[in-house]
């Protein structure tokens, strides 16, 4: 990827680095179960692939994913995209891009009642208690959960490659938002807004 973000990238503090040595070692004695790490040399960018889960619309399909981790990891959160060409999701955008959402219940500060509000886990509501391999598992989960039954009709050969390619599934404004992405925005600059919950 040539974002700007990751031009202009700065070296990783000695915390990260140290987090991030730690992370390695707990990956390459436990990984995660359909997550393979290529290894490299850059200790900055992970490229991991992702084997999609049994008994979903994604099972076998291998995409890959690119973490960048900014200069004070954990504290602040890694970009992480796919590589394109992307998993077709409606949370994942042509360029790779993912709003990741996760529901979480908040108390309002004003009013003394409890309520769930969407946030986006990678950027908006980042912990620097989550890993690599807690973000990991939150994709392949937001994969496994896809209702879209478009793949299995295409398999079953109800929806023609044609119809196919017609109905992709990307997010509403995944043109537009491209687009404006053209010039090296990163995810993390961006302010999601969820579309749909319930895919």
């Amino acid at each position: 990827m040539t974002s700007s973000s990751t031009q202009s990238r700065k070296a990783l503090s000695k915390i990260a680095q140290n987090r991030l040595q730690k992370e390695l070692v707990e990956w390459q004695v436990n990984p995660p179960a359909g997550f393979k790490l290529k290894v490299t040399d850059n200790l900055q960018r992970w490229v991991i692939e992702v084997t999609g889960a049994p008994g979903t619309l994604y099972a076998n399909e291998t995409y890959q994913l690119q973490v960048d981790f900014p200069e004070h990891y954990p504290m602040e959160a890694p970009q992480v995209i796919f590589v394109p060409p992307a998993p077709l999701h409606p949370h994942i955008y042509s360029n790779g891009h993912i709003c990741l959402e996760s529901t979480r219940s908040v108390m309002h500060n004003v009013f003394p009642i409890r309520f769930s509000m969407l946030a986006d886990i990678l950027y908006d509501s980042w912990s620097p208690a989550m890993t690599v391999g807690s973000i990991c598992i939150s994709i392949l989960s937001m994969l496994s959960s896809s209702t879209s039954k478009l793949l299995v009709m295409m398999v079953m050969g109800i929806v023609t490659e044609r119809m196919w390619f017609l109905l992709q599934q990307r997010p509403a404004d995944n043109d537009r938002y491209v687009k404006n992405c053209k010039n090296g925005r990163s995810p993390k600059d961006t302010r999601w807004w969820f579309h749909d919950d319930k895919v």
